[in-house]
């Protein structure tokens, strides 16, 4: 399928946006747009997987935010990729406090009876070779995200009737999945975007865990670098965010234990204090300039009273040269985040410079006629070369040139309806 897009618009009510925003501080709003579009299905051919409730989850305590079935989706893979698992972990915000955890009980992201009961798989996900080229006969799975901790709470609010379980439905899906073959696995990927991106980090080295010592398993992030850095205003928007969530959810407890004992929980919440001691190899796919992470790390209109930063945040081209400079400075801070990383032989990077969140699942920015590119290379090739180690070392680490000069970005674009 051909792709004529030079960027993406993604039409958006801004006013309900920002209220949305400061309602339910980053619970998933904005990362449903980000991660979502371009799946649509009038845009996208693909199949169409059900979706399984877990069912020995409830008697193990692994349940949403509102104590209902957690689920996944699965699409059994054949042929050279029948004994080859993909678990692509989904994404879609954090909720921090008692109000917006209550809110998020109220959507796909915190309870199972608001989830699709189908989802379209594309990307990473396709069944078909020309739109997924190494993955596309494995066993796909998407583990749908219901706890909003990235997988990774435990703990529960009994005034509140909340449920923080993400880790316990990481293990309990992992246990059943297990049951269903990937016991048998030769080969496994646990892939993950955005906040299923960090996911994939925090869970990498228990995932290596689950398999025996013949089996290739390795790890991929997509869009999870999510970096500690000051907002427009001096202020620490996501720090904030991440130490209401640690404590809110009991993470603590199921942080790594090497970087609880230099640095505190929150910290610990940050992938750029986590990759480097991971031991399993792992694919660090990220924009330097995320989109999220401006909309609503960066410059979110909390940190933005005035309005400054208001048309920029919509649209990279209405960014005033200071603006840009600001940004430059964002990537920067990207690229010495993964200087020790990218040094080890087992790692590999696909750092470009658009103005994007969420690259592997859509198909238009996975691999297509006219996919983001560096040095002539589309991500999916990046993401199977590294992983099957047909390049060599440097050939895993790409890193653009900085803005503008990428002409092949699906760049987001944000216009008010």
């Amino acid at each position: 399928m051909k792709f004529l897009w030079v960027g993406i618009v993604v039409v958006l009510v801004f006013t309900k946006w920002a209220n949305g925003f400061e309602e339910h501080s980053f619970n998933e709003t904005e990362l449903s747009w980000l991660e979502g579009y371009g799946e649509s299905k009038a845009a996208v051919t693909g199949v169409m997987v059900g979706l399984t409730l877990i069912p020995g989850a409830g008697a193990k305590g692994a349940v949403c935010l509102d104590g209902t079935l957690p689920g996944y989706h699965l699409h059994r893979g054949y042929g050279s990729g029948a004994n080859s698992w993909l678990i692509q972990l989904e994404g879609g915000g954090w909720c921090n406090t008692i109000r917006n955890c209550v809110y998020r009980k109220t959507t796909r992201r915190g309870s199972s009876k608001f989830m699709e009961k189908q989802l379209l798989f594309t990307g990473i996900l396709s069944n078909k070779a020309e739109e997924n080229p190494d993955f596309f006969n494995w066993n796909r799975v998407k583990l749908r995200y219901c706890d909003g901790a990235s997988f990774s709470g435990d703990s529960e609010n009994k005034a509140a009737q909340l449920q923080f379980r993400g880790q316990r439905i990481w293990l309990s899906a992992m246990e059943d999945l297990m049951s269903k073959g990937m016991r048998y696995a030769k080969q496994a990927l646990l892939s993950g975007c955005s906040a299923g991106g960090l996911a994939s980090i925090l869970h990498c080295d228990e995932f290596r865990g689950l398999f025996s010592r013949s089996t290739k398993v390795k790890c991929l992030s997509d869009a999870g670098l999510f970096l500690d850095a000051a907002d427009v205003s001096g202020g620490r928007t996501l720090r904030n965010l991440y130490g209401g969530v640690v404590g809110l959810q009991g993470v603590q407890q199921t942080l790594p234990r090497i970087c609880l004992n230099h640095l505190d929980p929150t910290s610990c919440f940050f992938p750029q204090n986590l990759i480097n001691s991971i031991k399993t190899p792992l694919f660090i796919l990220n924009a330097a300039y995320d989109s999220w992470q401006i909309q609503s790390s960066l410059a979110p209109p909390s940190a933005d009273p005035h309005g400054y930063w208001k048309n920029c945040r919509l649209n990279h081209a209405k960014c005033s040269p200071k603006q840009i400079q600001y940004l430059q400075g964002f990537r920067n801070q990207m690229l010495n985040v993964v200087k020790q990383f990218a040094q080890s032989d087992k790692n590999g990077l696909f750092i470009n410079s658009c103005f994007a969140h969420c690259q592997s699942e859509r198909q238009d920015t996975w691999f297509a006629d006219n996919s983001p590119v560096i040095r002539n290379k589309a991500i999916a090739l990046a993401v199977g070369d590294w992983y099957f180690e047909r390049t060599g070392v440097k050939g895993a680490k790409a890193v653009d040139c900085p803005y503008p000069c990428d002409n092949s970005c699906h760049n987001l674009v944000f216009q008010r309806a």
